[in-house]
C-alpha cells in the first residue's frame, strides 16, 4: 500500500484492515479475503506483538453467525456504526445477549465465547479492535 507524507493512502477498512503494534504504530494489512489463513497469517506475522497488539476491521453482516469465536488473550472491543446487531457471549456457562445499535459499543472480555445475531432483513456493520493472538472458534 502507498504511503503518503506521514501517513497511509486512503483505504476502506473492510477491504484493508489494520494492525495496532505494541510499540505504539499503525500497520496497513494485506487485502482481507475472510479465508482462515488470512488470519493465520496474520497471527504468524504479527506474534511478536502478543496479546497487545491489535486487530482493527470493518465488517458488514446481513445475517446471523454461524460459529462462536473466542480470543483467550485479550479483549475486544465492538463497535455498532450501522444498523443493529445482537452480542450473546457465553459466561459461566450461560449466555448472556446485548442490542447493540449504531453508536454502541461492548468489550467481549478475554476468553468469553461469542456470536452473534442479525435481525431478518436488516444489515449490520461493525467495527472490532481485537486482541486476536490464540482466536478460536467452533461450530454454532
Amino acid at each position: 500500500m502507498p504511503r503518503l507524507v506521514g501517513m497511509v493512502a486512503p483505504a476502506r477498512l473492510s477491504d484493508f484492515p489494520a494492525h495496532l503494534t505494541l510499540a505504539g504504530g499503525v500497520l496497513p494489512l494485506p487485502r482481507f479475503t475472510g479465508e482462515g489463513s488470512w488470519y493465520g497469517d496474520y497471527e504468524q506475522q504479527h506474534a511478536s506483538d502478543g496479546a497487545a497488539g491489535r486487530l482493527v476491521s470493518w465488517h458488514t453482516f446481513d445475517s446471523s453467525w454461524t460459529s462462536w469465536e473466542v480470543h483467550p488473550n485479550g479483549e475486544e472491543l465492538v463497535l455498532c456504526v450501522a444498523g443493529a446487531i445482537e452480542l450473546i457471549q457465553e459466561i459461566d456457562g450461560a449466555e448472556q445477549s446485548v442490542l447493540l445499535h449504531a453508536g454502541e459499543w461492548v468489550v467481549n472480555p478475554a476468553g468469553v465465547w461469542h456470536t452473534a445475531n442479525v435481525p431478518a432483513g436488516s444489515v449490520a456493520e461493525c467495527v472490532f479492535i481485537t486482541s486476536g493472538l490464540g482466536t478460536q472458534g467452533r461450530e454454532r
